[in-house]
């Protein structure tokens, strides 16, 4: 039986007098690599920051390692292992690559962990390296988005929360995106992705979970389900 790392149970999340999330529940275990698809506008972003801390739920309880961390600041559940890359990247844009990857490793004091794990993100992504010295906000989307990834990597995460990571990117450099989550995946990161591009998501997950309208009205296997004929309808245009 594996281990329940992330319990989502009965979550409601409102604002502006918008119900977006209407009582949501959903697990990731242990080693997993959970999918939750849906269209814009579904509430898979709202889910997220209800998760991470930066809004704050209606209702219902989020349980990361067996306990309620329902309320606690995204800062706070950082040094615990639970880390998101936000829709929109976030990356500090008047700070170099390296400054940015050293900020991913802010609640650290161990400094050649710090500097071997720069070198395992210049891997992951070469590209980043190349361009060590240059500014963030100098960067293209795709180059910003690696960066935002590596800088989560930064802070050694339990569970990586990736919300939207290939959206507004050229084809190719989602290629590049998913190969690199499939690595993290692989290297024994449980992961937790948030994704328009359904069947890019379900190719790589264990489990999937489709979310509508502020409900999950579909979960199960990933490949089940990408060959599920209403799954292919709504998403994959069919």
């Amino acid at each position: 039986m594996s281990n329940t790392l992330l319990k989502i149970t009965d979550l409601k999340v409102g604002y502006g007098g918008i119900q977006a999330v209407k009582g949501v529940s959903f697990e990731v275990n242990e080693g997993e690599l959970v999918s939750l698809i849906g269209s814009n506008g579904a509430g898979k972003t709202t889910t997220m920051k209800a998760i991470t801390g930066s809004l704050v739920p209606n209702a219902g309880d989020i349980e990361y390692l067996g306990r309620s961390i329902k309320g606690r600041g995204a800062w706070d559940l950082v040094k615990e292992g639970l880390v998101m890359v936000p829709e929109g990247r976030g990356v500090f844009t008047r700070m170099t690559i390296v400054e940015n990857l050293q900020m991913g490793a802010y609640i650290r004091n161990d400094k050649a962990g710090i500097l071997a794990d720069i070198d395992k993100v210049f891997t992951l992504f070469p590209r980043l390296k190349e361009r060590r010295d240059q500014l963030a906000g100098t960067m293209s989307g795709g180059e910003q988005q690696m960066l935002a990834m590596g800088r989560a990597l930064m802070s050694q995460p339990k569970v990586l929360l990736l919300d939207e990571p290939s959206m507004g990117l050229s084809p190719i450099m989602v290629d590049k995106i998913f190969e690199v989550i499939r690595d993290v995946y692989a290297q024994g990161v449980t992961v937790l992705l948030v994704e328009q591009n359904a069947s890019r998501a379900l190719g790589i997950a264990n489990r999937g979970y489709v979310m509508e309208s502020g409900i999950i009205t579909m979960s199960g296997d990933a490949k089940v389900m990408l060959s599920d004929p209403k799954v292919r309808a709504a998403y994959l245009g069919e």
